[in-house]
């Protein structure tokens, strides 16, 4: 073996790993935001007395979580172009991943949401609650705290798939990553420095995520 081992360029390159990271959770944060917003619609249409409001949102949750978001990236950055829609690479990666998330995490809600069982609807009315107020802390808080570690790892996943969308331009982590390889030629350092640092994000926002659960989610002690 006459490889002979160089971080040199690559702690040299920091600044470039950087923006990359900040491009990473920049993506991955509004990615996981707007797919949780639109998720919730799309939990609220699945569990809709519409017929067609319950076949809309079964057919776009089935489409998403049997298709892969590689795919679904190419579509976005490479399909829409076609019908007059075109999107810079950041912009497709948002949304590709946006959709991606709100089929996700429309399943997710809706298993927290059947979980309350109607007993406790029928206490908050009793109670004097309005409807608002009843959805609000009897409904949608219980459900969010017990589905709100799968909301977590489904961020987690997201920010580790973001890698994919360097393959149309994204400026992220892999994306600069890839360029610095292209510029030094330094693959096995370059891509292990890559392997510990998704490592390290997704061990520092597992342990960050965890710590607001317990924060805000907790149940109070006497």
């Amino acid at each position: 073996m006459n490889y002979s081992f160089d971080f040199a360029p690559v702690f040299a390159a920091w600044p470039m790993l950087l923006e990359g990271v900040i491009g990473t959770l920049r993506m991955s944060s509004l990615s996981m935001v707007f797919g949780l917003s639109l998720g919730i619609v799309f939990m609220l249409m699945r569990m809709s007395k519409s017929n067609a409001l319950r076949a809309m949102a079964i057919g776009y949750i089935e489409l998403i979580r049997n298709t892969p978001i590689l795919v679904q990236v190419f579509f976005v950055f490479f399909g829409m172009p076609a019908i007059g829609i075109r999107l810079s690479g950041e912009q497709a990666a948002i949304l590709a991943m946006t959709l991606n998330c709100a089929a996700y995490a429309a399943e997710i809600v809706r298993g927290g949401v059947q979980s309350i069982r109607p007993g406790q609807i029928e206490a908050g009315r009793a109670l004097g609650l309005h409807t608002a107020d009843i959805y609000r802390f009897v409904v949608f808080r219980p459900a969010i705290r017990a589905v709100y570690p799968a909301l977590c790892s489904q961020f987690i996943l997201m920010m580790l798939n973001s890698s994919l969308v360097s393959s149309v331009s994204a400026e992220e982590l892999t994306y600069f990553a890839q360029t610095l390889d292209s510029q030094t030629f330094r693959s096995f350092e370059i891509y292990l420095t890559l392997g510990v640092i998704y490592l390290v994000l997704s061990q520092f926002f597992s342990a960050a995520l965890g710590v607001i659960g317990r924060v805000y989610f907790s149940y109070p002690t006497k």
